[in-house]
């Protein structure tokens, strides 16, 4: 989500959303999988994450539960072990039971058929289901009235 805010095409939605971490409409939750992902980012990128570090976000790390529900994933061939840090994004989120996972991953994050996939393993792993979005159904679009 966080390069999508210096790409023309999801620019407009990730801005927003971003902007309602800023304001706190919602609470960001972070990985350090986002911190590995950034890492070789350009600096504007690098930025933009610190920026959101420093806002009251949430915290999640990888742990053993986590490796294990991804194992899980790869079994049931949801993905290739080649998307491991998408998984791991997914896997985190379910454990840290958040509100929706948001990413401009159409292929193998935002995408009903492995929405589905992912919540039959969740269900039998005893996690409850996840809801996963793009930015745009998410953002608050500013003071509704």
């Amino acid at each position: 989500m966080i390069g999508g805010c210096f790409d023309p095409e999801f620019k407009l939605w990730s801005e927003a959303l971003v902007e309602d971490f800023r304001e706190g409409r919602y609470t960001a939750v972070m990985s350090d999988v986002t911190a590995t992902e950034v890492a070789p980012a350009p600096g504007f990128v690098k930025s933009l994450h610190q920026e959101l570090l420093g806002l009251p976000v949430e915290l999640v790390r990888v742990d053993e539960d986590a490796v294990s529900l991804v194992q899980r994933y790869i079994e049931r061939s949801v993905l290739g072990q080649r998307f491991l840090n998408d998984m791991l994004h997914i896997a985190l989120a379910t454990i840290a039971e958040v509100d929706v996972l948001v990413s401009w991953n159409f292929r193998h994050m935002v995408r009903l058929d492995k929405i589905r996939l992912f919540n039959a393993v969740n269900l039998e792993q005893g996690y409850k289901p996840l809801t996963i979005c793009s930015p745009r159904e998410v953002i608050s679009h500013g003071k509704e009235e």
